[in-house]
């Protein structure tokens, strides 16, 4: 193929059967809690994202940092509490959605994270909170217990109770099976009791596909191309080789022919790590408006060939990447699309709502993944695998030809929740996911028997109640602007439901059958 040198490209190449992996729990830190959000009467419905470039985002960003003070004024703080944004999201009705995150006398405060929306008109319209609770902490109490090794000096503030002194320290590791590990603690200063537990990396779980030969961007000129996709942020893909440490080598190739489709080629797996990459920017961008993971136009890492026979994927925001192993015997790379929607997902929910990887707040970080990747899975939409609400169907990891997991009765895997219940903040993240993942397909599809796209479905509810489906792009769009513009760190089923009817508000009016699906899909899975 000719073309113009130091170009950016699009170039087709075979890709590979894949893949395999295995559930990895994370350990964990909060639950969820929401202030008062904007109620639906305060918004004129529209349903059309408003697209954030860079140049706009920098100029929302800019606005809000330098109004900072007058926000924590209006919202009452303190004269000892700062707040520092994070991200800013405006719609096409001019309403303005801005998270901050917030210090104490100069303290990072761990639940501290809210949500400002503003009118067009400059009207407040409402806030979300991470933490009720007003802050009024001793940081120089007369008793102190000694930090431990590496710690920070915080200020810890839970959903329901009063803000304490605290430190946080994170000790990395390696887990038996390979994964990297990040634990985060948090211990209170003065009594040295351990007040939450976490982990920085959040592991996902694979999709096996084929999907024959796609289009790719890559960058450079004859003789020297590398995958690199200047289109989509400079994301770059790399070669670790076995290992489990650093970046790796870039891939490299001399006539911008990637892979020959099988897992034999150490390429094959770049191509398909570099395509799903491709596919969720692109799912992202233009149904949601969002360029890249951060919203910042900056591409991601993908990390191919870590450790050996290591059966998994996970996204580490420590190091903005996804990584993929190569399976069992090295011989399935676990780099399928819906696992770089799944792991990319993660980021997104890292720079969005910041969902804390325990209790209810980490099941719904893994549902977000999940639904976020089938929604990637739909809009792509190849002839060989077309959307599915089944995650991992073509893995056979139950050596039967079961997926892993299913979105309409989530329970059918033997160990997800259909519903909602006291004790779900107990269970793992990857099972306590399923009351959202069936949430998401009764929104999406409705109850009942039905077929789509070849798969047949029979989804229940628990109070016996019939719920119409309103599409899954329109279910998509009420999830993302309730991750992107109501949920907080904190965030729990309940606060969910809340978040989800004031999106389905904004975009389709309290009044709109949409509003009312949202609110019986809830119902249907014991959250009202």
């Amino acid at each position: 193929m000719s073309r113009n040198p130091g170009t950016s490209r699009t170039s087709r190449f075979p890709r590979t059967v894949l893949v395999s992996a295995t559930a990895v729990a994370s350990a964990a830190l909060l639950a969820g809690a929401l202030g008062a959000p904007a109620t639906a009467a305060d918004r004129t419905p529209s349903a059309t994202p408003l697209t954030m470039t860079v140049s706009l985002r920098a100029g929302l960003l800019k606005e809000a940092k330098a109004d900072t003070a007058a926000t924590a004024r209006t919202l009452g703080l303190g004269a000892q509490e700062e707040l520092h944004v994070k991200d800013v999201v405006k719609d096409r009705d001019g309403t303005v959605h801005t998270r901050y995150d917030r210090t104490y006398q100069g303290l990072k405060v761990l639940g501290g994270d809210l949500v400002v929306h503003t009118a067009k008109s400059g009207k407040q319209l409402g806030v979300n909170r991470a933490s009720k609770a007003g802050l009024k902490v001793d940081t120089s109490p007369k008793t102190l217990k000694a930090a431990p090794d590496n710690a920070t000096k915080v200020v810890w503030a839970p959903r329901d109770s009063s803000p304490v002194l605290a430190y946080e320290s994170v000790a990395k590791s390696v887990k038996k099976d390979g994964t990297p590990s990040e634990i985060h603690t948090v211990t209170d200063a003065t009594s040295g009791k351990r007040l939450a537990r976490w982990d920085g990396v959040e592991t996902g779980l694979g999709h096996s596909e084929y999907n024959g030969d796609v289009d790719l961007g890559t960058s450079g000129s004859a003789g020297s191309y590398t995958l690199t996709d200047a289109e989509r942020g400079g994301h770059k893909t790399y070669n670790l080789d076995n290992g489990s440490s650093g970046t790796g080598t870039l891939f490299t190739d001399d006539d911008d022919e990637w892979g020959d489709g099988t897992a034999s080629d150490p390429q094959t797996a770049a191509v398909d790590a570099a395509y799903g990459a491709a596919e969720t920017w692109d799912y992202y961008k233009d149904v949601h408006g969002r360029s890249g993971i951060a919203g910042d136009g900056k591409g991601a890492t993908s990390r191919v060939h870590y450790g050996n026979n290591y059966v998994n994927a996970f996204w580490q925001d420590s190091c903005f990447c996804m990584t993929y192993g190569d399976g069992a015997g090295n011989a399935a790379p676990l780099t399928a699309l819906d696992v770089a929607a799944h792991e990319m997902s993660h980021g997104v929910t890292a720079a969005t709502a910041g969902l804390v990887y325990s209790g209810e707040s980490g099941g719904l970080n893994e549902a977000t993944s999940d639904i976020m990747a089938t929604a990637v899975e739909f809009y792509s939409n190849t002839d060989e695998d077309p959307g599915d609400y089944l995650i991992g169907e073509k893995i056979d990891i139950n050596g039967d030809g079961s997926p892993l997991r299913y979105m309409d009765e989530p329970s059918k895997d033997g160990a997800s929740r259909d519903y909602w219940s006291s004790d779900l903040g107990n269970t793992d993240v990857h099972y306590s996911s399923g009351p959202a993942n069936h949430f998401f397909y009764l929104l999406s599809e409705g109850s009942g028997a039905k077929t789509v796209n070849g798969v047949s479905y029979d989804s229940p509810t628990y109070d016996g109640s019939t719920v119409t489906g309103i599409g899954i792009d329109k279910a998509a769009q009420v999830w993302f602007k309730a991750l992107s513009e109501y949920m907080t760190s904190t965030t729990d089923y309940a606060d969910a439901r809340e978040a989800t009817l004031s999106a389905a508000g904004d975009l389709y009016g309290a009044d709109s059958a949409e509003y009312q699906a949202v609110d019986a899909a809830w119902a249907a899975i014991n959250v009202s």
